[in-house]
């Protein structure tokens, strides 16, 4: 424990603030859709009620209907070509399919909540094209307020220069002040609360907001792993042994990085990340729960594809919202996690032995690749994904309470034989 602390001292994290949007008239405050939201109602957030493309190769527009208007900031992304549209938290309650239909210059579009108090809606493109023109009508003649975004067909040299222009936005103009006000916030000195020297576990359901990880038969992965991360949550708090941190609780889209960081931040003794896979179609079927830990070689083709896909969560969202965390000399991150991945492996173990008597294991059940989000130098950290949304039967599982309270309980079992055998090496001192 002494060494571990030493790591902590000598690697050290800075303490990443969430901007959130300064926009029109209000501030947007509280959690995502369906959560309850303190200072403001759900029911303020603008509605976005349709979506729609039209257009050709040449030139494309799309139109999003809302029932109030709403300011917005646009932007192009390169490799891959991508245009991004940043609005104030609205609720999308658009029908079922919009946006993966293909037309004109659009391949497909997403959109969802981004942070707390902004949503987001990415274009992806099927080549080089500019914003020709964007704005927002007021309602008029029937019609209701619609954004509108119209494309144009662009050569790859006309489109740099058109990044150029932009300097590359970050977010937007009001994140430089939404980020000052929060940082003079902070700095206003609180009052010390009683030390909680509870080891902290950090759960961190996948996806999120504009990312639906994998989807089947009407289920989203980022909403089947939520629902078991707080049912997990509220199971571990219920002997208040530990302090729970979640990285989401409400359908937010956090950055890989940003997971890392609240787990570093926290300064975290476990950190699990809750996730469902899918197999695409041609490469057959697969079945059972899978627990990952962190290594730079996969241990099979099948570990490096899910790492490759997971790791792309952050170009999903349509653009990084933090810049990656510089951390100090490779020796000390090395020294750090060697310490570390031995105790993510020895949870990983645990973890296995206690959920195979209650939940049906993949034939492989223990795999390693590099995901990025179990890269703490400091934190044991592991992976795992509950089943396949892919497969009829771990989909039945994935939806059923009684198999999400048994596993649950199987994974705090777990957690408590990891932190007794810690405790005990550790000695009383520590």
């Amino acid at each position: 424990m002494a060494s571990r602390a030493n790591h902590r001292v000598l690697l050290g994290c800075a303490l990443v603030c969430a901007a959130a949007f300064l926009c029109s008239d209000e501030t947007f405050v509280g959690a995502a859709e369906g959560q309850p939201s303190t200072p403001v109602a759900a029911a303020s957030f603008p509605i976005a009620s349709d979506a729609r493309v039209a257009g050709d190769s040449k030139r494309t527009r799309f139109v999003l209907d809302l029932d109030k208007t709403i300011k917005f900031h646009a932007f192009a992304l390169a490799d891959p070509y991508r245009v991004v549209v940043d609005i104030p938290q609205v609720s999308f309650q658009l029908a079922a399919g919009t946006g993966t239909a293909a037309r004109g210059l659009i391949k497909a579009f997403r959109y969802g909540l981004v942070m707390p108090g902004g949503s987001r809606i990415v274009f992806d493109l099927t080549g080089p094209a500019r914003i020709a023109n964007s704005y927002v009508l007021d309602a008029a003649n029937g019609q209701p307020p619609r954004l509108v975004l119209e494309l144009e067909e662009a050569d790859r040299t006309t489109f740099v220069q058109s990044l150029a222009a932009e300097s590359r936005p970050e977010l937007r103009p009001a994140i430089t002040d939404a980020k000052a006000a929060m940082e003079e916030a902070i700095a206003v000195p609180k009052p010390a609360a009683p030390a909680d020297l509870r080891p902290v576990v950090v759960i961190d359901p996948g996806h999120g907001g504009i990312d639906n990880g994998t989807q089947a038969s009407g289920e989203s992965e980022k909403n089947l792993v939520l629902g078991f991360a707080l049912a997990l949550r509220d199971r571990i708090e219920k002997n208040g042994k530990y302090r729970v941190v979640l990285t989401r609780t409400d359908d937010t889209f956090i950055p890989l990085a940003d997971r890392v960081r609240i787990a570093r931040n926290q300064s975290a003794a476990l950190f699990v990340s809750i996730h469902a896979d899918a197999l695409p179609r041609h490469e057959g079927d697969a079945q059972g729960a899978t627990i990952y830990t962190l290594s730079d070689r996969a241990s099979d083709a099948e570990a490096e594809r899910l790492a490759e896909a997971e790791n792309k969560a952050d170009a999903i969202g349509g653009v990084n919202l933090t810049e990656e965390p510089t951390e100090v000399a490779d020796i000390l991150i090395d020294l750090a996690q060697r310490e570390t991945r031995t105790f993510s492996n020895r949870f990983a173990r645990l973890l296995m032995g206690e959920m195979k008597s209650t939940v049906r294991m993949h034939k492989h059940p223990l795999k390693s690749a590099g995901f990025k989000v179990l890269k703490a130098p400091d934190v044991p950290s592991v992976l795992i994904e509950l089943g396949y949304v892919s497969n009829k039967g771990d989909l039945e599982h994935l939806v059923s309470e009684n198999w999400r309270s048994r596993t649950v309980g199987s994974m705090a079992q777990a957690i408590d034989a990891f932190f007794a055998k810690r405790l005990a090496t550790a000695g009383p001192a520590n």
